[in-house]
């Protein structure tokens, strides 16, 4: 490949890159739209129980503290990945996305167990608005975990074929990295609105 195509395919990179991170910040502010709804909504059922079981009831602070720590350790993890990505340490980031993979995992997997032992004592999404409203919201940000995996398993086999990190390669990170911070932010709304909010 002669030098004037490689800089010519160097020069469209750099040109794409604005569009691409400015139509990835567009996406993000549309799930905040979509979050702040979902929040508002919650907020107006808070007390919508219909007689039946309420939040102080059933929700565990325990194991949701647990699933708290792993998403919040799956944030380091990832910053990590990212330092090592800027060294163009393509063993290093494989080590740390596979760690963060594996507590997402450890994340969705007590967010599902916490869905099954709510549904098993009455407490599913039918049984009334608040329980509605709660699955809703829970639910929306364990779907977005777990796109974000499935992104981060998609980037860990392009790493693997290709080793050698381009800058395509960075800027791909780098999305997910915002992505899967932001999610933390919701969580920790999450948490913070809908759990503590709701038993204390």
């Amino acid at each position: 490949m002669s030098q004037s195509t490689l800089s010519a395919q160097h020069a469209h990179e750099h040109e794409h890159q604005p569009h691409s991170v400015f139509g990835f910040w567009a996406y993000l502010m549309t799930d905040c739209v979509l979050f702040a709804s979902l929040f508002a909504t919650f907020a107006m059922f808070a007390m919508q129980t219909a007689g039946g079981p309420t939040a102080k009831d059933l929700f565990n602070l325990t194991d949701v503290a647990y699933e708290t720590a792993l998403l919040l350790t799956s944030s380091l993890t990832f910053g990590l990945a990212m330092i090592s990505a800027t060294r163009r340490k393509s063993g290093a980031v494989l080590a740390w996305l596979l760690v963060t993979a594996a507590l997402g995992a450890g994340f969705l997997w007590l967010e599902v167990h916490e869905f099954a032992h709510l549904i098993a004592e009455g407490a599913g999404p039918q049984r009334s608005a608040f329980w509605s409203a709660f699955f809703t919201l829970v639910g929306t940000h364990g779907l977005h975990v777990t796109i974000g995996l499935i992104w981060l398993a998609v980037l860990v086999v392009q790493i693997v074929r290709k080793p050698q990190m381009s800058e395509r390669d960075l800027r791909r990170l780098a999305c997910l990295s915002l992505f899967w911070h932001f999610l933390d932010i919701v969580w920790i709304c999450v948490f913070s609105f809908v759990y503590l909010g709701s038993v204390v």
